[in-house]
């Protein structure tokens, strides 16, 4: 496992090349004749490990050989031109995560149940996920090779798990020895090389809290603006952590969190211009305290984990509330859309686009699924609009029984959770968090087909993400304005 955990994130090492799941009709890829299972071995005689080597290599060039490897074993190079700028129009199958070699104290794969899905249990560091997706790496067993990479072909931002810069603290949270631990000068060079780094902190209380956490957070802070933003999140553990050497995060231990990281917040702003330092948003549901402002958020640098979420939640909701018109759709999306998401990572729509709920007539009358931590915060929103809408929206807290323990986040919701309230739904239909679901598989968490759980539910299932229930909130408000003025 260790020796395979520390390989460099170059997949497919016994059969070179990125394969191609699919070919757009019409396409250029389509009139040199490639197929969904050639695989491109080589562009202009560089070596292609996956799609993002392929990318990379063919940015801007419009006179192209490729190396393919047919899936009839003939391998064949075609020397094509193509328009500058002109999509090829193919697909690759999707990279194989590079796993981690650490021994994280707080790993949430080790608060799985047994029979979880078995790809919970991947533990991945790859930093190409991280470019992609924001998945953090810890950088500890990083390789020259893909050091390199980050910087030739400019695989920026980058999110890495700092959580204590204490050097002792880190190889204990990590569970390695200092000297893998030790990432200071990888993270120099990569700030020297002109690669944007945000930070993280998973905050364990008692062991990179205090005096550490200060530490952290100026060391981190020393490099600004090259490493753009902190998130400082709260560690989650399950039923199933049994490590004692962790400690459950208590409202009383949130409330003094915020104490003590409002003080650098305020001097960061002084000094930097910007938070930088920011709170993930149970921290201050679990303290029972007031959530910020949208300007001390700034353009949310990382939103997708969990900071900055419900404020943006509550504004576009406000937004809603006052609104006399219908807003377009992409102003909706354009605002959700996640900074680090890039374009390269988007290689199919989503097979439930085509199926937003349509809702009979006047009648609007349904429930709200979501978990018990934001449960509260939406039902305030939703009980608002029913207020001006003339709705009778339902928000109804789900628990978690398949992980328990701390978790009370709607992403962590399991096909069983839902299923075991369906009968406390009131009205014609139920709203899903379209976060419960596999984004490239119709499934739950716990190995539950979507189309199961639908099929069990009395009235029509639909899964939606925060700016498509907002969208069909604005949209219903003003059908229902133009019907009755």
């Amino acid at each position: 496992m260790y020796e395979f955990a520390v390989t460099p994130a170059v997949t497919q090492l016994r059969r070179p090349g990125v394969i191609i799941t699919d070919v757009s009709e019409g396409s250029v890829g389509d009139e040199i004749d490639l197929q969904a299972g050639d695989r491109i071995v080589r562009v202009n005689g560089r070596p292609v490990r996956d799609y993002l080597d392929f990318r990379f290599q063919t940015a801007g060039e419009t006179a192209l050989i490729f190396q393919v490897k047919k899936s009839n074993g003939e391998t064949l190079d075609i020397e094509f031109d193509r328009e500058e700028g002109e999509d090829l129009g193919l697909m690759f199958e999707q990279i194989v995560p590079r796993q981690c070699a650490n021994e994280c104290i707080f790993c949430f794969c080790k608060g799985n149940p047994e029979d979880a899905r078995r790809s919970l249990f991947v533990r991945d560091e790859d930093i190409r996920l991280s470019f992609l997706y924001g998945n953090y790496t810890t950088l500890s067993s990083i390789t020259e090779d893909e050091m390199n990479r980050i910087v030739e072909q400019r695989l920026s931002p980058q999110y890495v798990s700092v959580h204590a810069t204490d050097l002792k603290t880190r190889a204990y949270l990590l569970g390695v020895d200092e000297s893998r631990a030790d990432i200071f000068d990888k993270l120099q060079r990569l700030l020297e090389s002109g690669i944007e780094i945000h930070a993280q902190v998973v905050l364990c209380p008692g062991i990179n809290d205090g005096p550490i956490l200060e530490k952290t957070l100026r060391d981190l802070a020393a490099h600004y603006p090259k490493l753009i933003s902190t998130a400082i999140v709260p560690v989650a553990l399950t039923r199933y952590n049994t490590d004692d050497r962790l400690t459950s995060v208590t409202p009383e231990f949130c409330r003094r969190t915020i104490q003590q990281v409002e003080r650098f917040q305020k001097e960061f702003r002084k000094t930097l211009g910007t938070t930088f330092a920011f709170l993930g948003d149970e921290i201050y549901i679990k303290a029972g305290a007031r959530i910020p402002s949208r300007r001390h958020y700034g353009n949310y640098p990382q939103i997708e984990d969990g900071v900055g979420m419900v404020r943006s939640f509550v504004d576009k909701f406000e937004r809603l509330l006052t609104s006399r018109s219908v807003e377009s759709r992409d102003f909706l999306l354009r605002g959700q859309r996640s900074e680090r998401t890039h374009a390269a990572a988007i290689r199919t729509a989503s097979i439930r686009d085509a199926q937003r709920p349509v809702l009979p007539g006047d009648s609007f009358f349904g429930t709200i699924l979501t978990g018990e931590m934001f449960a509260p915060i939406l039902r305030d929103q939703v009980d608002r609009y029913n207020a001006v809408s003339g709705a009778s929206l339902s928000v109804l807290p789900v628990p978690n029984t398949y992980f328990a323990g701390d978790v009370a986040v709607a992403g962590l919701l399991t096909g069983k959770d839902l299923l075991a309230i369906r009968d406390h739904i009131v009205g014609e239909f139920v709203v899903v968090p379209r976060v419960t679901i596999k984004s490239d598989e119709p499934i739950f968490l716990d190995g539950m087909l979507y189309e199961d759980l639908k099929r069990q539910f009395p009235v029509p299932v639909y899964d939606l993400d925060t700016a498509e229930f907002i969208d069909l909130l604005r949209n219903k408000k003003a059908s229902q304005a133009t019907r009755h003025s």
